[in-house]
């Protein structure tokens, strides 16, 4: 399912949010890719920053400290163009994060949705699991998503994921942005009988 509202006229930039397991990493570089931009991902960003991965961080910092840290990851990466970011799945939860976002010029946040169980599983089958003990929690987890999606639902464009493949989630956000972004698509492969309502 898709949901259009407000998009720019002009797209120069693609800002991917959704909850962990939501595909963000993995469909943003194959954004990037197709559009000929750059891909970054924040998570990724302060992990090389830090030297520590996200849990460790979480752990010693506390998630307060490490919010701070992710907002301002994301005002020093998210102006320039020619781009596609992915934000960690808690970055809205911060009032700066949502200001900084809502005054991008030329930017399409995209909220990339599925079922909590099937995001869950994605996470499971990432060698990185282990470092997630909070997936094992899915009262914490249910709760968290709650209380996100109203901050998620903010953006100009949601696709479901949840039964399409990475390609097909790419094809679909291309098709929503068609004429409107900066740069020309490099190149967009059709699959067949792949579901886009």
């Amino acid at each position: 399912m898709r949901t259009e509202t407000n998009l720019p006229v002009t797209v120069r930039r693609i800002v991917l949010t959704g909850f962990m397991g939501a595909g963000k990493s993995t469909i943003g570089a194959l954004l990037a890719q197709r559009l000929g931009w750059r891909f970054l991902d924040t998570d990724a960003i302060i992990e090389a920053r830090t030297g520590a991965t996200i849990a460790r961080l979480f752990a010693q910092r506390g998630e307060t400290a490490f919010r701070e840290l992710e907002t301002e990851t994301i005002r020093n990466h998210s102006h320039t163009e020619s781009q596609v970011l992915a934000l960690g799945g808690g970055a809205i939860e911060a009032e700066a994060t949502r200001q900084a976002l809502a005054r991008l010029e030329h930017a399409c946040i995209v909220f990339l949705d599925a079922p909590l169980e099937v995001m869950v599983a994605r996470c499971l089958a990432q060698p990185a699991a282990v470092e997630r003990p909070v997936l094992a929690d899915r009262e914490q987890l249910a709760a968290r998503l709650t209380a996100r999606l109203p901050h998620y639902r903010q953006a100009h464009l949601t696709v479901a994921t949840s039964k399409l493949d990475p390609q097909a989630v790419a094809d679909h956000i291309l098709e929503a942005l068609q004429d409107r972004c900066a740069a020309p698509r490099v190149t967009t492969p059709q699959k067949e009988g792949v579901a886009t309502s």
